[in-house]
């Protein structure tokens, strides 16, 4: 048993530190910067969150969730989302084998990673079939439930380019992300390394550094660690700062947003902050871990209005304003 190895829950979030460490520079031999996107994906996975991943195309998307599969040691699957995707494609089907008997064939979601590629190409109903997966970790077929093997992480990615063709996903399934990372273009330095490892003969790969059976002990760990009341404090008055037309709104929110983020966005700022506090070798969260995943945390929680959109106000901006 893993919680053997540890003699305290202190000597095991040193060894945390050691590992994410390790993750990070596996990743590196890969993937060229980004460091603050594989951060917050590490951080998620550890808080037994989803992300939600937006950027233009050709930025290693694909390439980012492939490697931190490799170096978890853990199964990993892309689906690829098109308009004409059912949702038996994702979770798979029953069909009659030779017996005459019904059998159920497991569709692409049971991996412990999923790369939902460019999720909002694809209708509601098929949407809310992997949003099913992601919530309750088990899928339902002809009234049968079937569990996912944990660790379990989805990784979607959504254009921000194209709108044609596309749904956007409705404001109840995006709560089922913990983090919105945006990825941007690389830097020049980071591209000019991007070129001359790929266009060149050598290929780099990673490692890996750990696996299922661990990444689920430091996720219990991640959910052990004590919070200050103040940090509880701050966490719940920044989410209730959102919410226009309350007692608590900040002017901003009531000038410029439409509603505010719920409960679940207290519930991420504060695992968020538990797993960002691990990663940095502290044993309790502060109100510093819990600006530091805010942005990531509120950004697709909150709705502008068309004031905000009309004086160029964008939802960062907002969010910096309320920290």
């Amino acid at each position: 048993m893993i919680q053997n190895k540890y003699k305290s829950d202190v000597e095991a979030i040193d060894t945390f530190v050691d590992i994410y460490k390790k993750l990070k520079s596996e990743i590196a031999k890969v993937i060229v910067g980004q460091e603050e996107i594989v951060k917050n994906s590490l951080i998620s996975i550890f808080s037994q969150g989803h992300v939600l991943l937006v950027g233009v195309p050709g930025l290693a998307k694909t390439l980012l969730v492939n490697t931190i599969s490799d170096v978890l040691g853990l199964s990993y699957n892309r689906i690829q989302f098109t308009p004409d995707l059912m949702p038996s494609d994702i979770i798979g089907t029953e069909i009659l084998d030779e017996s005459r008997k019904f059998k159920f064939i497991t569709g692409p979601v049971f991996a412990n990673i999923i790369l939902a590629d460019e999720i909002n190409r694809t209708p509601p109903k098929t949407q809310s079939a992997l949003l099913e997966a992601m919530q309750e970790k088990s899928v339902t077929v002809a009234g049968k439930a079937y569990k996912l093997e944990e660790p379990f992480f989805v990784l979607a990615t959504q254009n921000p380019i194209e709108q044609e063709g596309t749904y956007p996903l409705p404001e109840a399934q995006l709560d089922r992300f913990m983090f919105n990372l945006i990825l941007d273009y690389p830097e020049f330095n980071e591209e000019l390394e991007i070129v001359k490892r790929t266009t060149g003969g050598i290929s780099n790969n990673s490692s890996k550094v750990i696996d299922a059976e661990e990444i689920l002990f430091f996720q219990q760990l991640i959910r052990k660690i004590p919070v200050a009341d103040n940090v509880l404090d701050y966490a719940v008055k920044l989410v209730a700062r959102t919410r226009p037309g309350t007692s608590a709104a900040h002017p901003w929110a009531n000038d410029f947003l439409n509603w505010g983020a719920g409960p679940r966005a207290s519930q991420f700022l504060i695992v968020g902050a538990k797993a960002h506090a691990a990663i940095s070798g502290k044993y309790s969260p502060d109100i510093e871990d819990v600006k530091a995943v805010a942005l990531p945390v509120l950004r697709h929680r909150i709705v502008r209005n068309y004031k905000a959109e009309a004086e160029g106000i964008s939802v960062d901006d907002m969010i910096r304003e309320l920290l």
